[in-house]
């Protein structure tokens, strides 16, 4: 009976709804129109290539001659022939790029999130020579990446960095550091650069959505004597949360992607090796497109679902606020 009722009072709804004016349908047709180009764009550089790759990834094809592959199926991606089981969900060095990147997206994220906000407040006082301040902390941002990853590996070298002439002259080490040639260091060299380079994107994004705030809150706390902190945690940060959560995921989706900064510091070093390069290995190196292939959507469909569930999860978070 409930569920009678339930359907009956649906089908009021949609007989009241109004239906769509001319004007109206004019407008989405227009709407259409001019997405169309952009659509047709976008299939044609990212819908086409991608479905080729996943194509590949069925195949044994080779660099040499990739119109000589052979489908496969699945073999690619998992495969038992007897008495053991091959293809890349089994792959251990597969898996090891997995968690590099994981853990890599986690720290360097999380940490130019959190000093982003803090730059993006401390360039939101006013003082002297704000403008300028401003202009020079977008120069890592601007600096291409390529170019940035080898001045930092210049840096790095243990034997004519900088960095270990002004840790050895101050007494902070007996010896130099291989910071990008250790297993143990070379993971957070990684972050540290990747973290000065992007740090002024998040604080950019942090500090626009700063100077968008209503003043009136503000007001309100000071006369109201509230203390500082307490206003940036109850009326600060929410406010700002609709752009941090941009900023966060504009972020994860580029590093989850991380290739060029990784492979200019350490190569092909298991100890730092992403997906993206382990990718590119296969594809490249060992000149198996299909392995290569495999891979790359198998990043896809990780980085597609972090995705997804980032935004389902961001966007349940501002409606229950």
């Amino acid at each position: 009976m409930t569920t009678t009722l339930t359907q009956a009072q649906e089908i009021a709804d949609a007989a009241i709804a109004p239906r769509p004016t001319p004007v109206e349908r004019r407008r989405v047709r227009a709407a259409w129109l001019f997405l169309a180009p952009m659509l047709l764009c976008l299939l044609l550089v990212a819908a086409w290539p991608l479905l080729r790759t996943f194509w590949f990834s069925l195949t044994d094809a080779s660099l040499s001659n990739t119109g000589a592959g052979n489908f496969v199926g699945l073999s690619n991606y998992l495969f038992h022939d007897g008495s053991e089981w091959s293809g890349i969900l089994v792959d251990p060095q597969w898996w090891n790029a997995v968690r590099n990147t994981l853990y890599f997206s986690a720290v360097s994220v999380g940490l130019e999130v959190v000093l982003g906000l803090a730059v993006a407040l401390l360039l939101n006082v006013r003082f002297a020579g704000r403008t300028l301040v401003r202009a020079m902390i977008l120069i890592p941002w601007a600096i291409p990446t390529i170019v940035s990853a080898k001045i930092w590996s210049w840096m790095l070298n243990d034997q004519f960095g900088i960095l270990n002439h002004l840790m050895l002259g101050l007494g902070l080490i007996d010896a130099p550091l291989a910071w990008t040639a250790d297993a143990e260091l070379s993971m957070w060299a990684v972050i540290v650069v990747d973290v000065w380079k992007t740090l002024p994107f998040v604080a950019l994004l942090m500090l626009a959505a700063l100077q968008m705030l209503p003043a009136d809150c503000y007001e309100a706390a000071r006369v109201d004597g509230i203390h500082p902190l307490k206003v940036f945690w109850r009326v600060t940060l929410p406010l700002l949360m609709p752009a941090l959560l941009v900023a966060t995921i504009f972020r994860v989706l580029d590093s989850l992607r991380v290739f060029d900064v990784i492979y200019v510091l350490t190569s092909n070093s298991s100890s730092t090796m992403s997906m993206s390069v382990f990718a590119r290995q296969q594809l490249v190196e060992f000149q198996d497109v299909g392995y290569g292939s495999a891979a790359s959507t198998l990043l896809f469909l990780i980085v597609a679902a972090i995705a997804t569930l980032y935004l389902y999860l961001g966007r349940r978070q501002l409606e229950v606020r």
